[in-house]
């Protein structure tokens, strides 16, 4: 008798441990076809890279959500993550000029130092909510960076992108409406000034670029600035609050870590795999599918869940589920995979190694508390929206 798998969408407390449902779905039913809301889940690792890598079947261009009609209520031109190739790569290409790990790294003495002040507020304040004060506005200050909102700015920018980032991760996004008009009125005001007074920036990139011989349109900035907002943030947060609890379940590997932090990259790659802070998204078949001998009509979103890929014993052996910082990765989906790869996953990369090689620096022997820590809602990024941090207390 076939074992009863059934997935179910998380938010808030839900999150903290999806795990079992995953190892469920991947045992037991790893094509799941969600009745209620007539949509399909993969859950194993190589149907959601297949799918991933295949854009012509598994579109974007009808929303990233498990709900029908998702774009006509955004109200948006499409995003360029709700983009299908040609459209798509023209666009990336313009944009990858900026998003290189070379100028990447010419932010590093910036971020270093952010991290630096705030951790030393913790310290002496002999700890707090190292969400709030570093885990949040980091990739804040990063994506503000990149857009070119200069440093008088942030401080309206940082409202605009907590109410945005909420309400998106809610699926309510018009809640942040008045934040979402006050954002696109200042993005529209800087295209201006971008337009006489360009600077190393995206929105002077995009401005004064070009895609097959046209001028990019405001409205394609605009989105590319929402989808920086709404992408680059909550994110961030998520693998860096969840790296913290990972350390806190693996000493071992901690100690390891701290005795020898030239491992930080290496283990960077396995918080990714073991936190997939984006634990899924959806897309939409083009034409019916067959999947382990299941068929999947056309027209239906189906649901890539990278936060159960990346822990599935079929790819990553049968400790999948533990950290090991010198595992050795060939490939993971905590940044999806093929034409959707994420374009920040540099970025990304390069804040959690900063905030993490600052944090054992200054903090050496800090704890987390994830039991007293509360999650974030949304149904798609698994994020702490709190977590207890003490200095000192690590034996």
């Amino acid at each position: 008798m076939k074992t009863k798998a059934h997935f179910q969408p998380r938010s808030g407390e839900s999150w903290r441990d999806p795990f079992p449902m995953y190892r469920a779905l991947r045992d037991h039913d790893p094509v799941h076809h969600v009745v209620e809301g007539d949509y399909w889940v993969l859950s194993r690792f190589e149907d959601v890279f297949s799918a991933a890598i295949d854009a012509q079947t598994f579109s974007s261009a009808q929303g990233l959500t498990f709900q029908y009609g998702e774009m006509e209520e955004m109200g948006l031109e499409a995003p360029i993550v709700m983009m299908d190739p040609p459209e798509h790569t023209a666009l990336r290409r313009l944009l990858s000029k900026r998003m290189t790990p070379q100028r990447s790294a010419s932010l590093e003495p910036l971020l270093r130092e952010f991290v630096r002040q705030r951790l030393e507020t913790l310290r002496e304040a002999d700890g707090g909510d190292i969400v709030s004060e570093l885990f949040k506005p980091l990739p804040s200050l990063v994506v503000a960076h990149f857009l070119g909102v200069p440093a008088e700015d942030r401080s309206l920018f940082d409202r605009w992108t907590n109410v945005i980032v909420a309400a998106n991760a809610e699926g309510e996004l018009q809640n942040g409406g008045d934040a979402v008009g006050e954002m696109f009125v200042y993005l529209n005001a800087l295209i201006d000034r971008r337009r006489h007074d360009p600077g190393d920036d995206m929105i002077s990139l995009l401005v004064h670029g070009e895609i097959d011989g046209a001028p990019v349109s405001v409205a394609q900035i605009l989105g590319f600035g929402f989808t920086m907002v709404t992408g680059g943030n909550d994110t961030t947060t998520g693998l860096l609050s969840g790296a913290c609890e990972i350390l806190m379940q693996f000493p071992d590997q901690r100690i390891q870590l701290s005795q020898d932090p030239s491992l930080m990259r290496g283990a960077v790659e396995e918080f990714l795999r073991l936190t997939s802070p984006v634990q899924g998204l959806a897309r939409m078949t083009t034409r019916p599918v067959s999947v382990r001998g299941q068929t999947i009509p056309a027209q239906r979103k189906v649901m890539l869940l990278y936060g159960s890929a990346n822990r599935d014993e079929r790819e990553f052996g049968p400790e999948a589920d533990n950290c090991q910082i010198k595992r050795r990765l060939r490939r993971h989906l905590a940044f999806s995979f093929g034409p959707h790869h994420c374009i920040g996953a540099a970025v990304a990369r390069m804040q959690a190694r900063i905030a993490l090689e600052e944090t054992f620096k200054i903090c050496p022997n800090f704890v987390v508390d994830p039991e007293a820590g509360e999650f974030a809602g949304g149904h798609f990024t698994r994020r702490y929206a709190s977590l207890p941090f003490r200095p000192t207390g690590h034996a």
